[in-house]
């Protein structure tokens, strides 16, 4: 399992194979019995994933549940916002946000009447300064989108200080933390009026496992146009004229819920919490030192804030002008070292199962490759 630098991505632990084809033949075991007892058990792990995910960012009971990916979430939560928050005002949101979260909200935008405000970059800059967000954050913006760390140079926003600000402005802020959350510590007691995750990355679970938190005084004024019989106090209450929400977060559900994507992402999750997060960023840390301190001594780009402090798990380098990107990704993976890259930026995220000689064998082989003519 060495050679892996892509928890940025995917992310796995020791022993993922084993526990994943453990927790799938539970399913598999359960779902396929002639009996009466597989919805109770199926919606039990979905509630054991709920409550894993409400002790990782500290949500209160019944403010978070499930959503397919990040963009479903957001889709989720926008269409269910009173329209006083959106109406007429601006949504504000950074140019490094996740591709998928802008194109929606691009063109959520004239349907719900806000004007989508994005922070550009500065010329020659690989992410967007706080304060820069800042300084377009004014009274009338109704929602501000954070990206607490992107996923193009690592940059790490001050969360907290960001929704205290928004909160002075009189907007909602939510915050996407898919890139951080399982290696930094995360709390919804910053105040975030929302948050969207997925579980893969650092989380090392499978695709499908997203996350919806809403803040408790939120909650009330939501009316979800994104429906169906799960939103519902009682899901099997049918009367056609009688729909009335779930008093919690589960308003934010709709059809049968994907249950296989929960399980699935259980041991990664219980994997975790037996490691630890201050153990996994420890970790991750020293391992991103020796590539910072390499890369300085060779006079490479690099892509990511230098300090710890405001950066993520992943290290950034700018490749140099003219060089094929796919070339080098493809001449490290025929190495065994794996990452990836997005234009001419190399996207390097060391986590537990990579190593201090991998993380050598990485710099030796970019000695050689970026050498090159």
């Amino acid at each position: 399992m060495s050679g892996y630098f892509l928890y940025h991505s995917i992310g796995t632990f020791p022993g993922k194979e084993d526990a994943l084809r453990d927790e799938l033949a539970r399913f598999a075991a359960f779902w396929s019995r002639p009996d009466d007892a597989q919805w109770p058990t199926a919606l039990a792990l979905r509630q054991d994933f709920i409550d894993r995910w409400r002790a990782l960012i500290d949500a209160p009971a019944g403010t978070l549940t499930t959503a397919e990916n990040v963009t479903a979430g957001l889709y989720s939560v926008i269409g269910a916002l009173p329209a006083r928050h959106l109406r007429g005002r601006r949504l504000l949101v950074a140019e490094d946000c996740f591709p998928s979260l802008h194109f929606l909200l691009a063109e959520l935008a004239h349907r719900f009447g806000f004007r989508l405000d994005t922070v550009k970059l500065r010329p020659g800059a690989t992410y967007v300064r706080d304060e820069d967000f800042v300084a377009h954050w004014q009274d009338d913006v109704g929602v501000a989108l954070l990206t607490w760390v992107t996923s193009t140079a690592s940059h790490r926003c001050d969360a907290a200080a960001l929704v205290e600000h928004g909160h002075r402005m009189g907007s909602l802020v939510g915050v996407d933390i898919t890139q951080g959350v399982g290696l930094l510590p995360f709390s919804v007691t910053c105040d975030a009026d929302f948050v969207v995750s997925t579980s893969l990355k650092w989380l090392c679970g499978v695709p499908g496992a997203g996350i919806i938190y809403i803040a408790p005084s939120l909650l009330a004024d939501c009316q979800p146009e994104f429906r169906g019989w799960f939103s519902q106090e009682n899901p099997f209450s049918w009367d056609l004229t009688k729909f009335r929400f779930a008093d919690d977060a589960r308003r934010f559900d709709h059809g049968t819920p994907s249950i296989v994507s929960a399980a699935a992402s259980l041991p990664g999750l219980r994997w975790l919490e037996g490691t630890g997060i201050d153990t996994v960023r420890a970790h991750n840390r020293a391992l991103n030192e020796c590539i910072i301190a390499h890369a300085r001594e060779r006079g490479w780009t690099i892509a990511s804030p230098l300090s710890a402090e405001q950066r993520g798990g992943s290290m950034m380098l700018a490749l140099p002008p003219h060089t094929d990107a796919s070339a080098v990704v493809a001449a490290l993976r025929s190495r065994h070292l794996y990452c990836d890259a997005r234009g001419t930026t190399l996207r390097l995220s060391p986590g537990v199962v990579t190593s201090a000689d991998d993380v050598g064998a990485l710099c030796t082989a970019l000695d050689e490759l970026l050498a090159r003519p």
